[in-house]
């Protein structure tokens, strides 16, 4: 025998979970040996126009490093943010956490929400939507179109299955 609350919790198990992150293909170690290895340059390059007597060059290429070391930084930090997508029977659940760790969130009802797609002929999906009672949402923007389509197709489907509504099994 089951109450009604063991009832609601499992039809509140997620049909669907996805959580996004942005794409980064240099890792930590990669990130080091490529500023080693423009160090390593520029200090060379620096010490040949030192001794060629143009000095204030070779403070450039401690700039120049130092620059790039700090771009490399930004786009670290950047890839901090994350987007999770969770579809149960009775909502649709956006959030979004920033690089900076703001925090936004959206509920959906399934029933209610559809999905649009922005596609250009060359390209492929640009775009993906959630579209509810006059409310867009755009969702999945860092993922590339291959992923977005892939992503997309995942998504229908969870939420074609919150439609359905949860399945009744006599014997479990």
């Amino acid at each position: 025998m089951s109450t009604g609350n063991e009832i609601e919790r499992e039809s509140e198990v997620p049909i669907f979970s996805a959580l996004l992150t942005p794409h980064r293909s240099l890792n930590r170690t990669g990130f080091l040996a490529v500023m080693l290895f423009l160090s390593v340059v520029s200090f060379a390059t620096g010490i040949v126009f030192l001794m060629m007597g143009a000095w204030p060059v070779f403070g450039f290429f401690g700039l120049d490093v130092l620059v790039i070391w700090w771009a490399f930084k930004v786009n670290f930090r950047a890839a901090r943010a994350t987007e999770e997508i969770v579809v149960t029977p009775s909502e649709l659940r956006v959030r979004r956490v920033s690089h900076r760790g703001d925090v936004a969130e959206w509920v959906f009802n399934p029933l209610w929400v559809r999905l649009d797609q922005d596609v250009d002929e060359e390209y492929g999906l640009e775009h993906l939507y959630l579209i509810s009672r006059g409310r867009c949402l755009s969702i999945g923007g860092f993922l590339g179109p291959e992923e977005k389509t892939s992503f997309a197709k995942a998504l229908v489907q969870a939420l074609n299955a919150a439609r359905r509504g949860p399945t009744y099994n006599p014997i479990t």
